[in-house]
């Protein structure tokens, strides 16, 4: 008897941000999948919704001292710094090899000031390849990294400066490091965001209590992994209430239930991140099985169950 086989069910799996278009809603976080050169052979980028690489910064930096992660139970601690080589070299080296991949490339900035995020975006908006910008106003483990991701003002002022400048749809990466984040959110969108990302890693520490020293070189580092996602789902949910604009959801994503669980709480889109370290194919194997769990649901649309989360 010949067997038959079951075609995967007919689900429109794009998400609009702003202009941009994304072939699925599955992306790869920034600083978690280097400039994605190191991954070509192991990765079908035509797979992803889009890759986000390492956030670039004005000028070349050479990040925190080392030891710059930790291990820790069900998680990863980090204190990089924003270790990059800056903005000219992204556009002279990386930028070309980037521009080239089959799917959309988001590109992360972080800046010391508005008028430094300002002319970052103003350059990068003519750069050939760029399809968005994600600004990190959220990298807790640097100085003034968090300093327009914790003052609803400055947020919205900032993405009002770079929106003058820039007409790439923006996105704007918050912290979890505040006391509302619903604020932050409605915030990004007052200024001119085209969505918000969330969550960065949560500000942690690890101790070596024998040598009564912290694990890390800076000292403070930022908690990503599984651990977190229960702080993610509750702040993507609290985003998704406060604002129209989408929402994309980051935290401890490891599989395809993770990846459906922040769908339903108001994520348009998902970053994979710290689960990239040891299994970058993590991310194309969750796009392929989104089909059937979408359909699962009843739906032939992954917009349709976006925000299906029904609460006490």
């Amino acid at each position: 008897m010949m067997e038959t086989t079951t075609d995967p069910p007919a689900v429109d799996l794009t998400v609009s941000i702003g202009s941009l278009s994304l072939a699925n809603p599955v992306l790869v976080a920034s600083g978690t999948f280097g400039y994605a050169r190191e991954l070509a052979g192991l990765v079908d980028f035509s797979l992803l919704g889009g890759i986000l690489p390492k956030t670039i910064t004005r000028e070349p930096r050479k990040g925190n001292p080392p030891p710059r992660t930790a291990e820790t139970t069900a998680g990863l601690l980090n204190a990089i710094g924003l270790d990059n080589d800056g903005l000219e070299h992204f556009l002279t080296h990386r930028l070309p090899y980037l521009a080239s991949l089959p799917t959309s490339l988001i590109v992360s900035i972080a800046g010391r000031s508005i008028e430094e995020f300002t002319e970052m975006a103003g350059e990068l908006d003519g750069a050939a390849g760029v399809d968005a910008l994600e600004l990190n106003i959220s990298c807790p483990n640097v100085s003034g990294g968090v300093d327009y991701g914790v003052s609803p003002a400055r947020c919205e002022e900032l993405l009002r400066q770079v929106r003058s400048r820039c007409h790439l749809p923006l996105i704007a990466k918050l912290t979890p490091n505040v006391t509302r984040v619903d604020e932050m959110a409605r915030a990004a969108e007052a200024g001119g965001a085209d969505a918000v990302s969330l969550i960065n890693t949560v500000s942690a520490l690890g101790v070596d209590w024998r040598r009564c020293r912290s694990l890390l070189g800076n000292g403070l580092g930022g908690l990503s992994g599984p651990s977190i996602k229960p702080i993610a789902l509750r702040c993507v949910w609290q985003a998704a209430q406060a604002v129209s604009i989408p929402v994309i959801g980051i935290g401890g994503i490891s599989s395809l239930d993770d990846a459906m669980e922040f769908a339903v709480c108001g994520a348009s889109a998902i970053q994979v991140g710290t689960a990239n370290y040891y299994d970058p194919t993590l991310a194309q194997r969750i796009a392929a099985s989104l089909p059937a769990a979408v359909a699962e649901l009843g739906a032939h649309k992954w917009m349709d169950v976006v925000g299906k989360l029904q609460m006490p």
